[in-house]
């Protein structure tokens, strides 16, 4: 059996009241309750008596001077108890290949290659690494493989197709520019560009 709760009933004075007078002004009763000052700290109270509690909470409205938006916000907000919440699926198998299984020394993929594979015999520019990694592709790339590995982070990170989310917009720009970097330099120099 649990035990009660030493203030068993609503109206009964709080067991954690400073034992200092009434703070409505004029009252000298004792301060038994406890009341939020305000929605943006509903840590700090006022202590009042039993009378001033009751129109105090009858006063009381929380979303008071919060426009409709904001209040749809804070709804929304309140039913994760405050934390960030995503759909279902978001952090499914997508981020999972793109962040968490990323080879970025191509440690897994050299134990599969033979000795004189081409992709051995040419070494990835330095400044390529950083957008290669982004776009989580191998080097060499051909042009077709880099607009089909673009076009298809580009469907998954579109704010349209993630409810407008923020991360996904940043990570749309990121590929945008890794896309333009690689892009930019296999047109500069077809001699980079794998022929298979």
């Amino acid at each position: 059996m649990t035990g009660r709760t030493p203030r068993s009933r609503a109206y009964a004075p709080d067991p954690a009241a400073p034992g200092r007078c009434c703070d409505m002004p004029g009252c000298g009763a004792p301060g038994e309750y406890r009341a939020p000052k305000s929605r943006d700290n509903l840590q700090e109270y006022w202590w009042f008596c039993l009378e001033h509690v009751r129109a105090y909470n009858a006063s009381w409205d929380f979303y008071k001077g919060m426009s409709a938006a904001e209040i749809e916000r804070q709804m929304r907000a309140d039913t994760g108890w405050q934390r960030p919440t995503w759909p279902l699926g978001r952090l499914g198998a997508a981020t999972w290949e793109d962040e968490l299984l990323r080879d970025p020394l191509n440690i897994l993929e050299r134990g599969a290659r033979r000795p004189g594979h081409p992709a051995e015999r040419q070494q990835m520019p330095a400044e390529l690494r950083e957008p290669m990694a982004a776009l989580g592709l191998d080097w060499p790339v051909t042009l077709d493989a880099l607009k089909a590995r673009y076009k298809e982070l580009a469907k998954r990170h579109h704010p349209d197709a993630n409810g407008g989310d923020r991360g996904a917009e940043e990570r749309l720009k990121t590929i945008n520019l890794a896309y333009a970097a690689v892009r930019d330099r296999l047109a500069a120099e077809p001699a980079l560009r794998a022929t298979g």
